[in-house]
């Protein structure tokens, strides 16, 4: 008797707990998403002065707010592609559910619009800031290459904003591939020694960089949502294996590209002396702890007895390369070094 009382006082001071009382499972990791971007948030807005210290370099006006948009613009490419890839992938591996984790591109669509808007002003006004509204010139953005680049990536925004809320989102590939060309086309003006080759460059870089980052992302949330089966691990080891293809291939343009801004016999000398070589290095550093991470990740993979122990590396490496996205924008806003 005294047993059954006891088993009900129990029961019901349990089911007297308030229900809002306990933790809430989603606070820690939004707190934890929130911190990162506004660390990386930090990297264009306080990097300008820190690169440029020392230098005798001078920045262009707003290059803090400059770097920033460029690196919002630069994630909001980044996951709709990397949603779309690893959708992709899905498809080849057996026991893929057909409800795949919501995607966040109508989102970066609406992200990269407000950034690619802000770009465009500033090119309207002659690469200066605005300072109202009467200081912009939109109708002088049809008249010049870059406010004709400018245009197109606020409009392909637009149009990947609504084929992302369409009943075929695959569509989403074609404006976020005018996207990749115009911005690879807008950092290579026709003014530079072969421009062409550059923007090739460019274009196979920012294609393998928006696919790793936002695949990972993805590939992240696809398995995090299925626990521990072993479609999971499947789709996260068929990434890996492609990603292994990716970062040979941002290896290759990078270094290609950093030798025509800096030629082999002036690297040492500008990776230390210019502001455009000290955020390369930075990057430089970044990407090998990145790649690091990744070794971690895919030996994990292959050796643990569960294999869905690569995701704790794998999350690091998410955050590295946030800091890498950020450093990115950074160095579209820094001065171009000269070529001695």
């Amino acid at each position: 008797m005294v047993c059954e009382d006891l088993e009900v006082t129990l029961t019901r001071s349990s089911t007297d707990i308030p229900k809002g009382s306990g933790p809430r499972p989603g606070v820690g990791r939004t707190v934890a998403v929130l911190v990162l971007v506004a660390a990386a948030a930090c990297v264009p807005l306080l990097g300008p002065s820190a690169a440029l210290h020392g230098t005798g370099e001078a920045a262009a006006p707003g290059t803090a707010g400059i770097g920033l948009l460029r690196t919002v613009l630069f994630a909001a490419l980044c996951v709709p592609l990397g949603e779309l890839f690893v959708r992709r992938l899905a498809r080849s591996v057996p026991g893929t559910p057909p409800a795949l984790p919501r995607a966040w591109a109508p989102y970066a669509a609406v992200m990269g619009f407000v950034a690619a808007l802000g770009l465009a002003s500033v090119v309207s006004t002659g690469n200066l800031v605005p300072h109202s509204p009467a200081d912009l010139d939109v109708g002088g953005l049809y008249a010049t290459r870059d406010g004709k680049l400018a245009l197109l990536e606020v409009n392909a925004f637009v149009v990947a904003g609504l084929c992302a809320l369409s009943r075929r989102p695959g569509t989403q590939v074609w404006p976020l591939g005018a996207l990749v060309v115009a911005e690879a086309l807008r950092a290579h003006p026709t003014t530079e020694y072969d421009p062409l080759l550059g923007s090739a460059l460019t274009l196979v870089h920012l294609t393998c960089a928006s696919l790793w980052v936002g695949g990972l992302l993805y590939v992240l949330r696809t398995v995090r949502g299925r626990g521990s089966g072993a479609a999971g691990a499947a789709l996260l080891g068929l990434y890996a294996r492609v990603a292994a293809a990716l970062l040979a291939a941002l290896t290759a343009t990078g270094v290609c590209s950093a030798l025509r801004r800096m030629p082999a016999e002036t690297i040492s000398t500008q990776l230390t002396d210019t502001a455009y070589g000290r955020a390369l290095l930075a990057k430089v550093i970044l990407m090998v702890v990145v790649a690091g991470l990744a070794l971690w990740a895919r030996i994990r993979l292959r050796r643990a007895a569960d294999p869905l122990t690569a995701c704790t590396p794998a999350r690091a490496e998410v955050v590295a390369l946030a800091g890498v996205v950020a450093l990115s924008g950074l160095l579209t806003a820094l001065p171009v070094p000269i070529r001695w």
